[in-house]
């Protein structure tokens, strides 16, 4: 692994998947860019044209109870702090986009590494999703296979039977009956 691609892996951890899109939290964002979350906050503010909702938009509180049962640094809000306002969340997009914005040599460089891990990400879940499709169609063959295998069973059964025994001549005496009496041999 090089070194280019350890901050890339770094960043992964913050991305997480809401509302079907791939989004990383402004307080992430900011600590990237190597600012307060309140000043990438008042930049977006004054630039808000640039964010469509397809590039940010802010959490519902369901949603930001979700993320606290998947992160650790939330920890500090169950100490009786409490969020004042619901965090933004910026898709691949909205995060170059704020770069550009902050137009800071950090958030610029980090820019970079951001879209590397949203490519990366996305990536990965082509070939997830690749790999599920092909789990698909080998399960549909199997049970195609599994049905065609019991109906070989089935009717193989009868054949691994044995056969029915017929009845053996007794040995020994045997009286035969005539029409008009009995007769001995």
């Amino acid at each position: 692994m090089s070194d280019s691609s350890l901050p890339t892996q770094n960043i992964l951890s913050l991305i997480h998947t809401i509302r079907g899109q791939r989004i990383i939290l402004a307080s992430d964002l900011a600590k990237l860019y190597g600012i307060e979350t309140k000043q990438l906050n008042q930049q977006v503010k004054r630039n808000l044209e640039r964010f469509p909702s397809d590039f940010m938009f802010q959490l519902t509180a369901d949603e930001v109870d979700a993320l606290k049962i998947l992160r650790s640094q939330f920890v500090t809000l169950r100490h009786g702090q409490h969020q004042k306002y619901l965090p933004y969340a910026f898709t691949e997009h909205g995060a170059i986009m704020a770069a550009n914005v902050l137009n800071s040599p950090q958030a610029v460089a980090m820019s970079v590494y951001i879209v590397r891990a949203f490519i990366q990400q996305r990536e990965v879940l082509a070939a997830n999703e690749t790999i599920l499709k092909r789990l698909a169609e080998i399960d549909k063959t199997l049970l195609q296979h599994n049905a065609a295998l019991r109906d070989i069973y089935q009717k193989l059964l009868p054949l691994l039977q044995p056969p029915p025994e017929t009845p053996r001549p007794k040995i020994g005496f045997r009286e035969q009956r005539a029409r008009y009496g009995v007769l001995r041999n």
